[in-house]
């Protein structure tokens, strides 16, 4: 067994080696710091701004004397607390909602203008996008803005708005209308202004069409006339051309037996005189009506004429 006081000895040399080596550890952890890569990174010594970091990895500095802040690289959302309420070139009130995209792109200038103050900058972004905002606007009439010049009112901001966004190390990337309305004490006179010429129009239209249908109407009442006209006149001609060839054949029957012929046409007289049972004629009976009832209804007399 070793003897105690070798022990007590070899404690109290370790002892000042491990805390020189822990002590050497804390010195090394706050020399070496890291930057990521959506982060900027700057080194101040003794308040002074002495370097900036852009790139992701590992870097050094001095324990105590040297510090280091961060600061987003990332695209960043401004977005309007309130819409606007801006002119346009017609005198009329709009309502206007917007947002921007923006990011740091020189993060010691960011750092000297605003101080980092990331509330800072978005207050001066803020005030310049809305104030190049009205600028535009104002150029323009209520329906410029809403559709047809929208994207050129928005190029124009940003430009304007990133030229002045420059001077504190920030970028513009894009300013965005998300909503452009007419304000509610103006929108009611509006509606009805527009459900008035709707109106008028909706009327324009049922009297053109009105005045198409009776048109079309007169037309085809004309057509109908015409097609009834000739129509009836086909049909007169091809009855005419009828009743004369009924005619020619009957003549032409007649004079092969013209006693025949009579004694034929008396009994489609009598068919069509007697078609009932309680068909009555008042008549002579010695008139000529009855000659054939007369000549062979009691089975007498000359025979029936042949054909």
């Amino acid at each position: 067994m070793g003897r105690p006081g070798g022990k007590l000895l070899a404690m109290k040399f370790s002892m000042p080696i491990l805390a020189l080596v822990v002590a050497l550890l804390l010195v090394a952890s706050q020399a070496i710091y890291t930057v990521d890569q959506r982060k900027y990174a700057i080194k101040f010594q003794l308040g002074e701004v002495i370097e900036t970091q852009s790139n992701a990895g590992l870097y050094f500095k001095v324990p105590l004397v040297q510090n280091v802040k961060y600061y987003d690289k990332v695209n960043q959302v401004l977005d309007n607390a309130e819409p606007d309420r801006i002119t346009t070139s017609e005198k009329k009130p709009l309502l206007v909602d917007f947002f921007v995209l923006w990011r740091i792109l020189d993060v010691k200038q960011y750092y000297i203008s605003v101080g980092g103050d990331e509330e800072a900058a978005r207050r001066r972004l803020s005030q310049t996008v809305r104030a190049n905002l009205a600028e535009e606007v104002n150029k323009h009439t209520a329906h410029e803005t809403i559709s047809t010049e929208r994207d050129l009112i928005t190029s124009l901001t940003r430009q304007k708005a990133n030229a002045d966004a420059a001077s504190i190390g920030v970028e513009v990337i894009d300013v965005r209308l998300r909503r452009v309305e007419l304000p509610p004490d103006v929108t009611g006179p509006v509606y009805q202004r527009m459900e008035s010429e709707r109106r008028r129009v909706a009327n324009e239209l049922r009297s053109l069409g009105s005045a198409e249908r009776e048109k079309i109407q007169a037309d085809a009442d004309r057509q109908r006339q015409v097609i009834l006209a000739d129509a009836y006149r086909a049909a007169q001609k091809i009855k005419g051309e009828g009743d004369a060839r009924a005619s020619t054949i009957y003549a032409d029957a007649y004079g092969q037996n013209a006693e025949f012929y009579s004694f034929y046409r008396s009994l489609e007289a009598y068919k069509t005189t007697f078609r009932n049972k309680s068909d009555m004629l008042v008549l002579d009976p010695s008139s000529e009506f009855f000659q054939y009832f007369k000549q062979y209804g009691s089975g007498r007399g000359s025979k029936l004429p042949t054909k």
